[in-house]
């Protein structure tokens, strides 16, 4: 079956599942190599990568929706997702279905909700949809030069813009690093998230005074250079600051 059969034959199921003119589109951020990835689906239909979103049932609420959403089509599960936006343009759903009348379900206006997360690609193992050549992690610094359908690289720029507004009050780092990690380590994540190098005595005085660290009696050894020390998050400290925030650094 090739993919505009495939679009075809869910539209006509999809009239009778899903909500119309409302849909979900999960931002996960990942961390590797010191950058950012983001997620990304390489659709069977026209060869251009999306977000792993899609549709909210009739009998669902939205935020159980956007989880199913995320599992069906790139099979992640277990993670939590925090609303920041909504994306209502005209016209932001009809021209990449340009191919079909309008009568097809996805070609209809479509006002989406969008959800963003952090965690380590390591963390999960990716299962693409049927509709899908591929779901994979791409660095944030490669998303310029690949071709995204519908407005979906604005949606990702806007989730950007919000975790940089938020980084100031909310700890990040919990679901991107490993259990044990140095100083260096932690900088280099909020330089990838912030896209600017900090300074190391600023930065490593400021997170030491939010309280959300452990400094742990060992170090990273295998370096050519003095071994840095290891911390790890003060899981109660660290959730504390996630449901109420910090000052402002």
């Amino acid at each position: 079956m090739d993919s505009k059969q495939q679009l075809l034959q869910q539209s006509i199921a999809a009239k009778e599942i899903f909500l119309p003119h409302i849909s979900a589109d999960p931002v996960i951020f990942g961390f590797e190599h010191n950058e950012l990835k983001v997620l990304l689906l390489k659709t069977n239909y026209r060869q251009k990568w999306l977000l792993p979103g899609g549709y909210v049932r009739k009998d669902e609420d939205l935020d159980e929706a956007v989880k199913r959403i995320l599992k069906e089509r790139s099979g992640i599960t277990d993670i939590y997702l925090e609303e920041f936006g909504v994306f209502g343009k005209k016209n932001r759903s009809e021209f990449h279905f340009e191919d079909f009348d309008e009568t097809l379900f996805q070609k209809q206006r479509f006002v989406t909700v969008g959800y963003y997360a952090l965690y380590s690609p390591s963390r999960f193992h990716l299962i693409p949809d049927e509709f899908s050549e591929t779901c994979e992690w791409v660095f944030l610094s490669k998303l310029p030069q690949i071709e995204f359908g519908m407005d979906h690289y604005e949606i990702i720029q806007k989730a950007l813009f919000t975790l940089r507004q938020k980084i100031s009050t909310k700890p990040i780092g919990r679901n991107l690093l490993p259990e044990k990690f140095t100083l260096p380590e932690l900088q280099k994540l909020y330089e990838a998230v912030l896209g600017k190098e900090l300074n190391r005595g600023n930065f490593y005085r400021k997170i030491k005074n939010l309280g959300i660290l452990k400094k742990l009696e060992e170090q990273r050894r295998g370096g050519a250079h003095k071994a840095p020390d290891l911390y790890s998050f003060d899981e109660e400290n660290y959730i504390k600051a996630m449901k109420n925030g910090m000052n402002s650094w």
